[in-house]
């Protein structure tokens, strides 16, 4: 049969049989049949089989024809694919070792590696002497961390990249084999590493992420107190709306100290909780028994401790965040961002917006846009993405407490789509438009304007009214429109 025009653009290779290749040589030999991410290279040479050959190539080829040396030319040309960087190194990392496989021109060699200090230690100066300019290592938890500081430190560019994106093909998993994995796809330029923020910044966000973890704690431990009054037959979170208010802490503490009349519990009500003393009188009436007065004053005790930790906290934060009061500010504008709110999104996006290509991309990144899920012509479920789950809880958080906001543009856009679609889905939106507000507030370093409620109402007012005039102009009139007097 002749050769077509297509045959001629596509590279003929003969070699082995797949089954007397390694496993890692023969996915690779056979992965451009696999994933749609790699691509042919164009070209007409390499039609050789490797059994013909002859002289001092048959000298470094085994008896079954496989080559055994990366610097054959013919191996070279049955991958087809380029090669970008020529000394890499992948790491498969673990919380006890690390298996680390470098790739030269020369050689390749595998060695593994305790997480011990001194060990790690060696692993770099392994690395160095093999003069590799590009590592790669998977987002394994928080184990990567230490290996990243030291190579940071080396001024060794460094790649962590998502687990999913360089997911082997199934069967035969060991750790060599994802190191080697690994150190193939990086030297031909497959691998594309998560944005990786700057030392100072990564120490910020662990203070910041610390810190909530301590407010979720101090929530959970409010959550409890509540549980044990329920258990009581004490009904005060029925009556006041935060049982840890300057009124309730008094009541409570009060009822750790013995005291059971209603009467005077109801007295210590403050401000506008006095007016509910009848309610309070009937709400404060339970039985409560000593081990429940026991595990109140611990409770109290351990919430008090966590507000000390808090406050150091935010002292340590409110140091580090000087240099960016100005950003903060810009973001304080914004309804629904408070001062914790903005510093907890400065701390995970930075102030540098140039690492992210658009706004777009910031939202996807936070896992706030919507997924694509088409098959066949036909849209199905689109969820949203998976990104930065602690940037996202901070953002929808915010976007509830703009939806409280009157008389603003957020709280608008939450209600009108939390009508049609329901009250989470519209917290995502409006989560989605705060982070493209900070995006361009950050980027283009001005502040806040607010569109006021009404602005969806009149954009679309106008568009109606501009649809309707080039309407009539197609019909051949002339259309001369002018403002109602609305006092008439």
């Amino acid at each position: 049969m002749p050769l077509t025009r297509h045959h001629q653009r596509m590279k003929m290779v003969v070699c082995p049989p797949y089954n007397t290749l390694a496993a890692g040589e023969a996915r690779s030999l056979y992965l451009g049949a696999l994933s749609p991410t790699l691509r042919q290279t164009p070209t007409t040479r390499c039609t050789t089989d490797c059994r013909s050959l002859t002289g001092s190539t048959r000298d470094r080829m085994t008896g079954d024809g496989r080559c055994t040396s990366l610097r054959n030319s013919c191996r070279k040309e049955c991958f087809g694919m380029d090669v970008v960087y020529s000394h890499v190194c992948g790491l498969d990392v673990h919380k006890k070792n690390v298996v680390a496989c470098i790739i030269t021109p020369d050689h390749k060699e595998i060695r593994t590696f305790s997480t011990m200090t001194e060990d790690l230690l060696a692993l770099i100066d392994w690395i160095k002497s093999h003069g590799c300019t590009h590592v790669a290592m998977e987002s394994t938890g928080s184990y990567w961390k230490p290996i990243y500081n030291l190579l940071e430190m080396e001024q060794i560019e460094t790649l962590v990249v998502n687990a999913r994106h360089i997911k082997n093909v199934p069967g035969r998993k060991t750790d060599v084999k994802d190191a080697e994995w690994i150190a193939g796809l990086l030297r031909h330029g497959l691998l594309k590493g998560s944005y990786i923020p700057s030392r100072p910044q990564r120490e910020l966000r662990e203070l910041i992420r610390y810190r909530r973890s301590l407010m979720d704690e101090r929530a959970r431990e409010i959550q409890r107190i509540q549980k044990v009054l329920e258990g009581a037959n004490i009904k005060l979170s029925s009556v006041a709306s935060d049982i840890m208010g300057k009124s309730g802490r008094l009541m409570i503490e009060a009822i750790i100290a013995g005291e059971t009349d209603a009467a005077v519990l109801s007295e210590l009500a403050q401000r506008r909780l006095k007016a509910k003393k009848a309610d309070l009188q009937k709400a404060l009436h339970g039985l409560i028994g000593p081990h429940q007065r026991l595990m109140l004053k611990t409770q109290l005790r351990h919430i008090d401790e966590l507000d000390k930790l808090i406050e150091q906290i935010d002292a340590e934060v409110k140091k580090r965040m000087d240099p960016f009061e100005e950003d903060l500010e810009r973001l304080d504008t914004i309804p629904g961002v408070g001062r914790r709110s903005a510093e907890h999104i400065l701390a995970e996006i930075g102030t540098d917006m140039d690492q992210f290509p658009s706004a777009a991309h910031l939202c996807s990144w936070a896992g706030l846009a919507p997924g694509n899920n088409e098959s066949a012509g036909k849209r199905k479920s689109g969820k949203t993405t998976k990104g930065n789950q602690k940037l996202r809880t901070a953002l929808i958080e915010s976007a509830r407490a703009a939806a409280r906001c009157k008389d603003t543009y957020l709280s608008s856009l939450y209600h009108r789509i939390a009508a049609r679609r329901g009250a989470n889905r519209a917290a995502v939106a409006v989560a989605h438009r705060i982070l493209t507000i900070c995006y361009h507030l950050l980027k283009n370093k001005q502040t806040y304007i607010e569109l006021g409620p009404h602005y969806y109402e009149e954009r679309k007012r106008t568009h109606v009214a501009r649809q309707a005039i080039r309407k009539l102009e197609i019909l051949g009139y002339k259309v001369v429109v002018e403002e109602m007097d609305q006092t008439a």
